[in-house]
């Protein structure tokens, strides 16, 4: 179930904080641990464990956050200048002590897309890490890895929606290293079933585009921890139910 962010670290983190870093990284962090299957057509689960950075409904060219004073935006996070709808955003940052297995958070045909670094190396998302573990508040003020780190798009057509949606995974600083768990594209894939894992540290964005057919409510908090395929981000309604 989502924690408060001090929750968390204080049930979660502290615990480990003494143990070897050797052992957090070989063993501790390839951990999946089993899961119940939740299928619930009238919401999209999490993609990820880790911490809500933000959650927006904005237009492709809106700001989504500022970095160091600049607007970053949707197209942007998407490298896709001809993306056009405006869009719900929900960014997950996942921390050292997070499972790294992604999930799909709602049911369609998967395909995916890998976006090189735009610099010559990855970005270090250490910053955001410490102050969300150590001072337990967000900030992005030095999230450049945002803007310029290597990131895998992948695109889900929910044809029981009706829309494309995307989840995007933003590598951390000199890893490169997204791992889809089937190299086939356009492959149907079930509710919250795994689909790929990014080491080490990392960001997991959910981008749905507003609909026609369909209202989207959000269900948690910015601040909040939650777990992948257990907690819930949006609540689906169809329009005149």
């Amino acid at each position: 179930m989502a924690k408060t962010l001090e929750a968390w670290v204080a049930e979660d983190v502290e615990p480990l904080r003494k143990k070897p870093v050797r052992w957090l990284s070989e063993s501790y962090f390839f951990r999946d641990p089993l899961r119940a299957v939740h299928a619930d057509a009238s919401c999209f689960f999490s993609p990820a464990d880790g911490i809500l950075l933000y959650q927006e409904v904005v237009k492709p060219e809106e700001r989504l956050v500022a970095i160091k004073g600049r607007d970053f935006t949707l197209r942007e996070a998407m490298r896709d200048p001809r993306y056009e709808h405006e869009s719900l955003v929900i960014g997950i940052f996942m921390t050292f002590y997070d499972v790294h297995v992604n999930r799909l958070p709602y049911s369609g045909r998967l395909s995916y897309r890998e976006l090189e670094p735009i610099d010559t190396y990855n970005y270090p998302m250490l910053p955001v890490e410490l102050a969300l573990v150590d001072e337990l508040e967000i900030d992005l003020g030095e999230a450049e890895y945002l803007r310029n780190n290597q990131r895998m798009l992948n695109r889900v057509h929910a044809s029981a929606l009706g829309l494309m949606y995307h989840v995007l995974q933003v590598a951390d600083f000199d890893v490169d290293s997204i791992t889809p768990f089937d190299l086939k594209q356009n492959r149907p894939c079930a509710q919250n079933r795994r689909f790929s894992q990014i080491r080490y540290g990392s960001q997991v964005d959910l981008i749905v585009p507003l609909s026609s057919r369909h209202d989207f409510e959000f269900t948690q908090k910015p601040g909040l921890h939650v777990e992948a395929g257990v907690d819930t981000l949006l609540r689906i309604r169809e329009r005149g139910s």
